[in-house]
């Protein structure tokens, strides 16, 4: 195992403390910081065992761990086999499929384009795409959705449209799936009264943000946030020079059965899930994301205010639990405030979270369907605890 994260915790637990009065007290500050440290490698290495005993348990493929401070990825490993026939071993170059971490990724588009003037984040979607008006439901109430609404799942749109195949397609036709499905899309509750999670409602906002801007969608997530941040083993179709590096998917049923076909077909296309569901990467670019969404990346691709309105809860029903803009947030037990989102397709899982105010986050990526591993769990849980030792430490 390689764990690389002493020097820089050192650093971050340093910066609170910078003097100190009496050399007693500086003593007792540095017996904290290495304490700190000791529980932050301990941690890590308590998981490091826990995903390899999963994964070797699980007999399928493999999951690849990272975790990051700000824009550091101070850990990162990959356990199991990238493609099992081939016996390839997965690394942190191996890339994976997101599913609607996806969602993030056209949150900050939205984000973007508010601060470009191109759009305000209440403007009904109707303004700048006129076919929403098909949607099936009451005609005042469907004007009346805006883009908040769609990027918080406030909307009142049902998860999926009842267009027989939404869901498969070429990658280069998923707007005209959009299209046909937005008359087979109804309302489930009235616009903005409740958090009603819909992969069709980031569908349409992905192609309404396309057409608001006069630019393809995935252009414009590739030039505005991919190639900034460094991004370079990140896409929505795979390329040549990339194909080598992409993990094979494995649907593995409960029935013991392995299904590596179905997920090979729908890397060319899976309908009109791109917005809320097509981008390929890696943990160390999604790394850089988040970093980006925490306000420590070296290139700045939103500012302080739309990052803090990403992470503002917007549904109604809790005030510490719900969705933001693109992001799940909720407090965990030990009071850390987690932010993040996770991903599934076939073959494929994902999971993404931070805290944003220590900057501490986790990444996991796995290309198989069902494991001992839940991803969501094992990622909040091991970021919560990093992130109150780091706290504790200061």
């Amino acid at each position: 195992m390689t764990v690389r994260h002493r020097s820089r915790l050192s650093w971050m637990l340093l910066a609170a403390a910078v003097v100190l009065a009496s050399p007693a007290a500086v003593q007792a500050t540095q017996a904290a910081q290495n304490a700190a440290q000791d529980s932050f490698t301990a941690a890590i290495q308590r998981f490091d065992s826990q995903i390899a005993a999963d994964v070797a348990a699980d007999g399928v493929a493999s999951i690849v761990a990272g975790v990051f401070v700000g824009n550091s990825v101070i850990w990162a490993r990959g356990f199991g086999w990238a493609d099992a026939d081939l016996r390839t071993p997965a690394g942190v170059e191996t890339i994976y499929r997101t599913g609607s971490i996806s969602k993030t990724f056209t949150a900050v588009l939205l984000m973007q384009l508010v601060e470009r003037g191109v759009v305000a984040l209440d403007d009904p979607v109707v303004r700048h795409f006129p076919e929403f008006a098909q949607l099936d439901g009451p005609d005042e109430q469907v004007r009346s959705i805006t883009f908040r609404q769609l990027a918080s799942h406030t909307g009142g749109l049902v998860r999926e449209p009842e267009l027989l195949f939404a869901a498969s397609g070429p990658l280069a036709e998923w707007e005209s799936k959009v299209l046909a499905a937005i008359p087979t899309t109804s309302l489930q509750s009235q616009p903005g009264s409740e958090y009603s999670y819909s992969n069709i409602g980031f569908g349409i906002l992905g192609l309404a943000l396309s057409r608001a801007a006069g630019r393809p969608f995935m252009d414009l997530v590739t030039e505005l946030i991919f190639e900034p941040l460094g991004m370079t083993q990140s896409t929505f179709a795979l390329t040549p020079e990339l194909e080598p590096y992409i993990s094979v998917g494995y649907a593995n049923r409960e029935d013991g059965t392995i299904d590596a076909e179905y997920p090979a077909q729908e890397h060319a296309g899976r309908g009109y899930k791109v917005p809320n569901g097509g981008v390929y990467s890696t943990v160390g670019d999604l790394a850089r994301f988040a970093a980006a969404l925490s306000g420590t990346s070296p290139m700045t691709i939103l500012s302080a205010r739309a990052r803090r309105e990403m992470l503002t809860i917007q549904t109604p029903e809790d005030s510490t639990r719900g969705y933001g803009l693109g992001l799940s947030v909720q407090t965990a037990d030990n009071g850390v405030r987690l932010v993040g989102h996770g991903g599934s397709v076939s073959g494929y899982n994902a999971h993404m979270v931070f805290d944003p105010e220590t900057t501490v986050g986790v990444i996991l990526m796995r290309n198989y369907g069902r494991g001992s591993t839940n991803l969501g769990q094992a990622a909040q849980g091991l970021a919560a605890e990093l992130a109150g030792i780091v706290s504790e430490g200061h």
